[in-house]
């Protein structure tokens, strides 16, 4: 465990993972379940850092079967998948609890949406300062530097912590 950076707590055989067991990975996910011969075996759930769970049955470290739970509680169904793209533009939360009258936009997933500091980003999974080009988490942790490309993306498509008013002139 010292080599990959991991934690195991649970039973040995022979030597090898084996039986239930906790396997905590450097990223802090977690993995609660069913070990066999050093590998995730039988029936298993990984924990991520997000909130979010994966329920699966293993074999021999490979998925046989599984189910991806959103950190909100919404199940993740590979068919007919229609959550927030062309076919339903809804957020889950709205799904379950109904849209807001009309001329109340809901921006986010959340009601109400975070507080984007000034001059700063929202771009998903923390916020972004454009003149740093950092992306810290919601609790200010470094996440990364965005390159070009993210940076362009963000830019273009992201909550930002600011108005811009902007005035449009009719054409004469």
């Amino acid at each position: 465990m010292e080599y990959t950076g991991s934690e195991y707590i649970g039973e040995y055989v022979n030597g090898r993972m084996e039986g239930n067991a906790k396997y905590i990975l450097p990223t802090e996910t977690r993995y609660v379940g069913e070990m066999k011969d050093g590998m995730f075996h039988g029936e298993g759930t990984l924990y991520f850092p997000s909130g979010s769970r994966y329920d699966a049955i293993w074999e021999k470290g490979l998925v046989v079967k599984g189910t991806y739970t959103f950190a909100d509680g919404l199940q993740y169904n590979a068919v007919n998948w229609h959550y927030c793209d062309s076919y339903d533009r809804r957020f889950y939360t709205e799904i379950c609890n109904g849209l807001k009258p009309a001329g109340i936009s809901q921006l986010t997933n959340m009601d109400p949406p975070r507080k984007i500091p000034k001059g700063y980003y929202d771009c998903g999974d923390g916020f972004y300062n454009p003149t740093t080009r950092i992306i810290k988490d919601y609790k200010n942790r470094f996440l990364r530097n965005a390159d070009d490309d993210e940076h362009e993306w963000i830019i273009r498509t992201c909550r930002k912590g600011w108005d811009e008013i902007g005035t449009h002139r009719p054409k004469l």
